[in-house]
């Protein structure tokens, strides 16, 4: 199949993208954890006392553009946060009102990658500004940036403690935490990977609800990736199972870098098993700064004991590669390249969310579905890849793809290694496969539920419904 290739890339200077790359976590935390304050419930224009017909034809920072910051992007924005700048004032904002226009307009920021007219729009815990949110923000820039009257500026939001779990706002402290051995990274060096294995304590198999992997605060510029993986309790260490197929293993979770966590649809069951070990694969990158003892962990949910893996579908999260053959690639210098992978379901299944991978050269993914009739659609697309930025696109429960058996999954990237790429560090090397940060990697996480034939006729008649 001939990949038709993504929109054209609209470049950001790189010196804003390195700002860019760590700027604004969790904001689909801080939507769930600012529902019913006063902030939140304000629409811009409704919460302020009469004003002249002229003033309220004009967009002001304290009516109309702190709401949408405060929702958007002060949990980063503020101090302690992983921003670069706060945004917690009109004078804050006044100082950056040209660059935030800029990366509002080019919907770098908020940094949620996900292309708004193609393929499934209906997500849970999106990021990304509504139109009227950036047009307001844009006419703001535009009208001169005025303050308006600061008896309009909302209450401050109260914004979560940097180091806590992003989760906890929707379901409260995790019910099981499993810490890594700590693991010191150096200033300066090549790649490192730390591969211990704790016990994770579990004496009854449990269906999880959610899973977050929490590096520390230190530690987070230095975590490339971290997969952790349910193996045997007479396993301490694995190599083998680094990549979750080791006999008895079952894969926990990935995390990537601005990745925040996973949630598991209510009619399904991703088991932890009991007598488990977690064995962790953490991937390092020195940035210049030394991180002693870095002790990356991952908090759990459950569902209640009433749910077992007996009374919920079966879900797994997988690895899909994009790439056929030996698996291997290379791209060349000035080059640019495309993989692409296809999977076939024997059963039917429903796709909870898709979660592409890559590094540095990677500039756009795609996933498609083939259906057994010969109908082909994209379920979604990501034009404008960011490396900083891994994030799982969980489909809404309605949206969620429903596949007969027989359906094939297309999986397309899309690769440049020029000096058109903001994020390529050299353009002149080689790139091939690997696990290092300048090398590249082709596939994406998808978290599957399994489904029998009656399953999948329930839920679609269920949706034939609404």
């Amino acid at each position: 199949m001939e990949p038709t290739g993504p929109s054209p890339r609209k470049p950001l200077p790189r010196r804003w993208r390195r700002s860019l790359a760590f700027s604004c976590a969790a904001a689909l935390i801080l939507t769930a954890a600012r529902t019913g304050t006063p902030a939140a419930r304000s629409e811009p224009g409704t919460h302020s006392a009469p004003r002249r017909a002229a003033d309220s034809a004009r967009i002001s920072f304290t009516r109309d553009v702190a709401p949408v910051l405060q929702k958007n992007c002060q949990v980063c924005h503020s101090p302690g946060g992983i921003g670069p700048m706060p945004l917690l004032t009109y004078e804050h904002a006044r100082r950056h009102g040209p660059l935030i226009k800029q990366v509002v307009q080019a919907r770098e920021m908020p940094p949620y990658q996900y292309d708004t007219h193609i393929g499934i729009q209906k997500l849970q815990h999106d990021w990304r500004l509504s139109d009227r949110d950036i047009a307001t923000i844009l006419r703001w820039v535009d009208e001169g940036m005025p303050e308006g009257d600061p008896a309009d500026m909302p209450p401050a939001p109260k914004l979560p403690e940097p180091g806590q779990y992003q989760l906890a706002a929707q379901y409260g402290p995790p019910d099981l935490v499993i810490k890594a051995a700590k693991y010191s990274v150096p200033a300066v060096g090549q790649d490192r990977w730390w591969r211990p294995a704790v016990p994770s304590g579990l004496t009854t198999d449990r269906c999880i609800k959610a899973i977050e992997t929490k590096p520390t605060v230190a530690g987070r510029s230095v975590t490339h990736h971290a997969n952790s993986t349910f193996v045997p309790g007479n396993v301490t260490t694995e190599p083998d199972a680094v990549g979750g197929g080791g006999p008895g293993s079952v894969r926990l979770s990935e995390y990537a870098l601005g990745k925040i966590g996973e949630i598991v649809p209510a009619d399904a069951c991703r088991i932890a098993p009991a007598g488990s070990n977690v064995l962790f694969d953490i991937h390092y990158f020195p940035n210049g700064k030394a991180v002693a003892d870095d002790q990356l962990e991952v908090g759990i949910w459950f569902h209640g004991p009433e749910v077992t893996p007996q009374t919920r579908h079966r879900q797994t999260l997988g690895l899909y590669a994009l790439q056929s053959g030996s698996g291997d690639f290379e791209i060349e210098p000035h080059g640019t390249l495309v993989t692409q992978g296809m999977h076939r379901f024997n059963t039917p299944v429903r796709i909870d969310s898709w979660q592409p991978h890559g590094h540095l050269r990677l500039v756009a993914k795609r996933l498609e579905v083939l259906y057994p009739d010969g109908r082909r659609e994209t379920l979604s697309m990501v034009s404008n890849w960011n490396p900083g930025w891994h994030h799982s696109h969980v489909y809404a429960e309605d949206a969620a793809p429903l596949l007969p058996a027989g359906s094939v999954i297309i999986n397309t990237a899309w690769y440049d290694n020029t000096d058109k790429n903001p994020a390529n560090p050299d353009p002149d090397q080689w790139v091939g496969i690997g696990d290092r940060t300048t090398d590249e990697m082709s596939h994406a996480w998808i978290a599957v539920t399994q489904l029998d034939e009656a399953s999948y006729q329930r839920l679609l008649a269920q949706r034939a419904k609404k």
